[in-house]
């Protein structure tokens, strides 16, 4: 029988990565751990290679942290290690993708993972393919391994900054040597990174949740533009600014804070929890005509605005929607009538709270509008009088270049309709979006002016979509 993707009307992050160095902690174990706390930004495969100095192991697979390493990671040994979790786009959740990357060059054992897009990379193994390199994976990931393999500098350091000095796009890079750790960062800081130390060594990874669950204190994000290089468990990783044209301001992912990052993590200073509180606050702010009985959310993903809404108007915050956390990405689609009623697998409304209730609803986003719609009718069926939808993000109108899975714009219902006509497709009585001002006030502690908001206006800090557009005619899957 055929499955759906039942998250299509989500936006996803593609990868998380997390790195260790450290001979008096268990780095394949604390490894894992990171991994798990990262699951979120990546569900369809995993990796950990690791390393004592001379020997790489590598033990990863397709599925999710639990399932592929079920049997215990008591095998990799060593003192470095770097992990992975990855989403892919549709097509490209293939077993010889999944990262880390493991390859033997000139200067040994050499490990990569990538959290990310390369904007320049189909042009790139245009070139290297015509120079007889051999790839063996259809991600641009392979083309950094490449670079850095080809490079005649003598230092790997100096190798991963020449190699990234070349590359265009999203990308926090973990490389790993027999003998050392490098973290790297893009000029734009597009993808979060950030440092933590242990008692004896020190972690990077994507968010500071991971560290929680490693005992690790967080010390700082890694800046854009930076690199790392980790050779001693006490001492200081070396810095150093890599990169040859640094843009004149930054350009951070908004939908880290709108929806991808973890609540209880802090990305470039800003706590992600907050951040989405204050997005409820700035709805409800801009929807004062609204008078609901009660604020309800889509659960997860648009509870805290939900909170932030309920502690702004001063309306109640009820659970409305029940959601069931044992439905998988995928499931199996019976019948036409179970297909239509697919939603209630993943989400049912508590008839008792949404009753006879004007209600407004706070979710995310809507990319495709189909699940909005199908929630907005499961609320009015279960009594609701009312269904306002609030999203705590502008209207998605353009695709993402930086390591989203986003559609083309044609298939992004904001691109094509406007607000009156998708509040009519969802059947909601009413349809609001954050504005652009609200959400930049929603950043407290940060530089709302330093981040990329691409998705709603097509403004590409490096003119993404131009590089693309001039590529060759290889097409990359994402990772």
């Amino acid at each position: 029988m055929p499955g759906i993707d039942f998250e299509l009307d989500k936006l996803h992050e593609e990868c998380g990565v997390f790195g260790i160095y450290s001979h008096k902690d268990d780095v394949a174990l604390n490894t894992y751990w990171g991994l798990y706390a990262l699951q979120h930004r990546g569900q369809e495969s995993t990796g950990i290679v690791t390393t004592d100095g001379s020997n790489m192991q590598v033990k990863k697979g397709m599925g999710l942290v639990a399932d592929v390493y079920k049997d215990g990671v008591g095998d990799l040994t060593g003192h470095i290690a770097i992990g992975h979790v990855r989403y892919s786009t549709t097509g490209s959740s293939m077993a010889y993708n999944t990262q880390p990357l493991r390859v033997y060059f000139d200067g040994g054992n050499l490990a990569l993972s990538h959290n990310g897009n390369l904007t320049n990379a189909a042009e790139l193994r245009s070139r290297l393919t015509r120079d007889g390199v051999v790839f063996q994976t259809t991600v641009d990931t392979e083309v950094v391994l490449s670079l850095i393999a080809r490079s005649r500098k003598e230092k790997v350091e100096d190798r991963v900054a020449e190699a990234v000095n070349e590359i265009k796009g999203a990308f926090a890079i973990l490389i790993m040597t027999d003998h050392k750790l490098i973290a790297v960062r893009d000029p734009y800081g597009f993808r979060p990174l950030c440092l933590g130390k242990l008692d004896g060594g020190w972690v990077v990874a994507s968010e500071s949740c991971a560290f929680d669950l490693v005992g690790a204190e967080f010390i700082r994000d890694v800046k854009p533009g930076e690199m790392l290089v980790f050779e001693d468990d006490y001492a200081e990783p070396k810095s150093m600014m890599w990169s040859k044209e640094m843009p004149s301001k930054c350009a951070h992912c908004i939908f880290e804070y709108v929806y991808f990052a973890r609540t209880d993590s802090v990305i470039d200073k800003q706590c992600v929890y907050q951040a989405r509180i204050n997005m409820g606050r700035e709805l409800a702010k801009e929807t004062k005509e609204i008078h609901p009985d009660i604020v309800i959310s889509v659960p997860d993903s648009g509870t805290a605005a939900a909170v932030g809404y309920s502690l702004e108007s001063g309306v109640p915050f009820m659970e409305g929607l029940t959601k069931n956390r044992y439905v998988g990405r995928t499931f199996i689609q019976p019948t036409q009538k179970q297909r239509l009623n697919a939603v209630r697998l993943k989400l049912n409304p508590v008839k008792s709270v949404v009753a006879g209730k004007s209600v407004v609803m706070v979710d995310d986003s809507i990319v495709r509008g189909t699940t909005s719609g199908k929630i907005v009718k499961l609320l009015k069926d279960a009594g609701a009088k009312e269904v306002h939808v609030c999203i705590s993000s502008p209207p998605v109108t353009d695709p993402c270049y930086y390591g989203i899975d986003t559609s083309v714009r044609k298939e992004l219902i904001a691109s094509t309709h406007t607000e009156d006509e998708i509040c009519q497709y969802i059947g909601a009585d009413s349809l609001h979006y954050i504005s652009l001002e609200g959400l930049k006030r929603s950043l407290s502690s940060m530089d709302p002016e330093g981040m990329c908001y691409a998705c709603f206006n097509a403004g590409y800090p490096d003119n993404a979509e131009e590089t693309i557009r001039q590529g060759s005619k290889y097409i990359f899957e994402n990772k």
